[in-house]
Protein backbone atom coordinates (compact mmCIF):
# COMPACT_ATOMS: atom_id res chain seq x y z
CA UNK A 1 0.00 0.00 0.00
CA UNK A 2 0.75 3.74 -0.62
CA UNK A 3 1.51 6.33 1.31
CA UNK A 4 -1.34 8.21 -0.86
CA UNK A 5 -3.52 4.76 0.08
CA UNK A 6 -2.95 4.77 4.11
CA UNK A 7 -3.78 9.03 3.52
CA UNK A 8 -6.93 7.77 1.88
CA UNK A 9 -7.89 4.80 4.46
CA UNK A 10 -7.13 7.29 7.18
CA UNK A 11 -9.39 10.21 5.65
CA UNK A 12 -12.09 7.67 4.86
CA UNK A 13 -11.75 6.67 8.91
CA UNK A 14 -11.97 10.10 9.96
CA UNK A 15 -14.81 11.09 7.92
CA UNK A 16 -16.64 7.86 8.99
CA UNK A 17 -15.96 8.64 13.07
CA UNK A 18 -16.79 12.30 12.61
CA UNK A 19 -19.89 11.58 10.67
CA UNK A 20 -21.05 8.73 13.87
CA UNK A 21 -19.86 11.07 16.39
CA UNK A 22 -22.23 14.08 14.94
CA UNK A 23 -25.12 11.40 14.61
CA UNK A 24 -24.63 10.40 18.46
CA UNK A 25 -24.50 14.43 19.10
CA UNK A 26 -28.01 14.70 17.39
CA UNK A 27 -29.42 12.05 18.91
CA UNK A 28 -28.20 13.26 22.30
CA UNK A 29 -29.35 16.71 22.11
CA UNK A 30 -32.97 15.56 20.98
CA UNK A 31 -32.99 13.67 23.95
CA UNK A 32 -32.05 16.66 25.63
CA UNK A 33 -34.75 19.09 23.99
CA UNK A 34 -37.20 16.20 24.72
CA UNK A 35 -35.94 16.14 28.52
CA UNK A 36 -36.42 19.64 28.52
CA UNK A 37 -39.99 19.91 27.02
CA UNK A 38 -41.27 16.98 29.00
CA UNK A 39 -40.58 19.06 32.29
CA UNK A 40 -42.54 22.24 30.90
CA UNK A 41 -45.20 19.78 30.18
CA UNK A 42 -45.19 18.50 33.65
CA UNK A 43 -44.10 14.85 33.44
CA UNK A 44 -41.46 13.08 35.23
CA UNK A 45 -39.66 9.80 35.80
CA UNK A 46 -40.70 7.25 33.01
CA UNK A 47 -42.99 9.78 31.66
CA UNK A 48 -40.41 12.17 30.71
CA UNK A 49 -37.81 9.58 29.41
CA UNK A 50 -40.61 7.98 26.94
CA UNK A 51 -41.43 11.44 25.56
CA UNK A 52 -37.72 12.47 25.04
CA UNK A 53 -37.62 8.77 22.56
CA UNK A 54 -40.62 10.07 21.02
CA UNK A 55 -38.56 13.42 20.51
CA UNK A 56 -35.49 11.40 19.27
CA UNK A 57 -37.94 9.29 16.85
CA UNK A 58 -39.36 12.46 15.59
CA UNK A 59 -36.00 13.18 13.92
CA UNK A 60 -35.83 10.61 11.88
CA UNK A 61 -39.34 11.72 10.13
CA UNK A 62 -36.95 14.39 7.55
CA UNK A 63 -33.89 15.44 6.60
CA UNK A 64 -32.45 18.27 9.35
CA UNK A 65 -33.82 19.07 12.63
CA UNK A 66 -36.94 20.99 12.00
CA UNK A 67 -39.10 17.86 12.23
CA UNK A 68 -38.04 17.94 15.87
CA UNK A 69 -38.50 21.59 16.37
CA UNK A 70 -42.78 21.67 14.66
CA UNK A 71 -43.11 17.87 17.36
CA UNK A 72 -41.92 19.60 20.40
CA UNK A 73 -43.52 23.47 19.12
CA UNK A 74 -46.82 21.29 18.80
CA UNK A 75 -46.79 19.61 21.93
CA UNK A 76 -45.64 23.26 23.84
CA UNK A 77 -48.29 25.28 22.52
CA UNK A 78 -47.87 28.61 24.02
CA UNK A 79 -45.08 27.45 26.53
CA UNK A 80 -42.50 27.98 23.84
CA UNK A 81 -41.91 29.52 20.14
CA UNK A 82 -40.42 27.36 17.70
CA UNK A 83 -37.90 30.06 17.71
CA UNK A 84 -37.17 29.20 21.43
CA UNK A 85 -37.07 26.15 20.50
CA UNK A 86 -34.46 26.20 18.30
CA UNK A 87 -32.22 28.59 20.02
CA UNK A 88 -32.67 25.97 23.06
CA UNK A 89 -31.82 23.06 20.31
CA UNK A 90 -28.57 24.45 19.53
CA UNK A 91 -27.65 25.37 23.05
CA UNK A 92 -28.21 21.45 23.98
CA UNK A 93 -26.32 20.52 20.99
CA UNK A 94 -22.91 21.74 22.61
CA UNK A 95 -23.90 20.06 26.03
CA UNK A 96 -24.42 17.54 23.83
CA UNK A 97 -21.22 17.39 22.04
CA UNK A 98 -19.53 17.93 25.46
CA UNK A 99 -21.12 14.96 26.88
CA UNK A 100 -20.27 12.65 23.58
CA UNK A 101 -16.47 14.24 23.75
CA UNK A 102 -16.20 13.41 27.59
CA UNK A 103 -16.77 9.35 26.94
CA UNK A 104 -14.49 8.89 24.50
Amino acid sequence: MTTFDDRETAFENKFAHDQEMQFRAEARCNKLLGLWAAEMLGKTGEDAQTYAASVVKADFEEAGHEDVVRKVAGDLGDKATPEEIRAKRAELLAVAKGQIAEEH
